[in-house]
């Protein structure tokens, strides 16, 4: 069975630093399940994972192969146990050209972890090659026994703490990192919180009490976010849980966030916005909504007010930034926050208050 805190390299060729490479990019700003020792893409071999993704070195080397991330990660003092797949395509399919590094992670003795939709449990060759070399295939995105699952039963009005979701206006956009951001900033001035994940990074980066959405059977999905959130309050009694959005409300590929409304029914709502973005990530022709039919789309359906945007400062000179928030706040009234170059202090500051009136 695979332990927390194993050492790992992070399989992340031709996507680093891309929407496809957000797994990756989620374990290298942080995790508390693995260590991270090295990334694999070739196209940034010899840089500063940190440095190349947010302009601040983290010490993760990005290298060239497997061998290199082994060599690399030796000279540390690491023994690494574990490969993470770290692509996030489209569809979450299995890109060709990964299987033969797999392979040879598997070789190296390495535990397998994919957060794809292709499942290395099922491939008869992998399978085999994992009990030659007495190695774990570990699929993510697995759906559960059936057996297992929940469906929705009115339990989530048991849950007493506040709870706030950081959803979005398009997918690949920073949620994830946001929630974290601000997990960490409420944690530092002593509130108890529990981030409840929803997708398979979230997982990889260590939440306890995770889902992964896209696993589920639809009829299961808004039990499971209610289960999830209810043991996350019966069992930490948190003074607050985060909810992770998935995709964003009107995003044609991936439309995310209604059940989480509708079944996590949170307090509050964040929404994270890329302002230079103006077509859904990976489909071009496809606008994305402004900003205030954003809003107004999910306090229809929610009946809760977006209270803060956060800013993925995507496309922006650092400069741009501040500019950016103050259009914002100018367009919709919303104060708005760049957690991932600011920090989350201000946004927690915010929500703390929201919180007390």
């Amino acid at each position: 069975m695979l332990k927390q805190n194993e050492n790992a390299v992070v399989y992340c060729e031709g996507a680093f630093n891309t929407p496809n490479g957000k797994t990756t990019h989620g374990l290298t700003r942080f995790t508390e399940r693995y260590h991270i020792s090295a990334v694999i893409d070739s196209r940034y071999q010899g840089s500063d994972a940190g440095m190349v993704l947010d302009g601040r070195p983290n010490g993760i080397p990005i290298v060239q192969s497997l061998n290199d991330a082994l060599l690399a990660a030796t000279s540390e003092g690491d023994i690494v146990s574990c490969f993470i797949i770290g692509l996030a395509p489209d569809g979450g399919k299995m890109p060709g050209f990964a299987l033969q590094t797999i392979v040879s992670a598997l070789k190296s003795k390495l535990n397998i972890v994919s957060g794809l939709h292709d499942f290395l449990t099922e491939d008869e060759m992998m399978v085999s090659l994992a009990a030659k070399n007495k190695c774990e295939l570990l699929d993510i995105r697995k759906p559960p026994n059936r057996q297992e699952l929940h469906f929705f039963s009115g339990k989530i009005k048991e849950v007493k703490c506040p709870k706030i979701a950081i959803l979005g206006t398009d997918s690949a956009i920073g949620k994830r990192t946001t929630a974290w951001h601000l997990v960490h900033a409420f944690r530092e001035i002593g509130f108890r919180v529990e981030m409840i994940g929803t997708g398979q990074t979230a997982w990889m980066q260590g939440a306890k009490y995770s889902i992964i959405l896209d696993s589920l059977v639809n009829d299961f999905v808004s039990g499971e976010i209610e289960h999830a959130v209810h043991e996350a309050w019966k069992n930490e009694k948190p003074d607050l849980i985060i909810i992770e959005g998935q995709g964003s409300l009107l995003n044609p590929a991936y439309p995310g966030g209604y059940e989480i409304l509708a079944a996590g029914r949170p307090d509050y709502i964040v929404l994270q916005h890329a302002p230079k973005r103006k077509e859904y990530d990976g489909f071009p022709g496809y606008p994305i909504q402004n900003l205030k039919h954003q809003i107004e789309a999910i306090e229809i359906i929610s009946g809760k007010k977006v209270i803060a945007i956060t800013v993925n400062h995507e496309g922006m000179a650092k400069e741009e930034i501040n500019n950016e928030c103050g259009k914002i706040l100018n367009e919709t009234g919303l104060p708005a926050f760049d957690t991932l170059e600011h920090g989350a202090v201000k946004l927690m500051e915010e929500l703390k208050n929201r919180m007390k009136s």
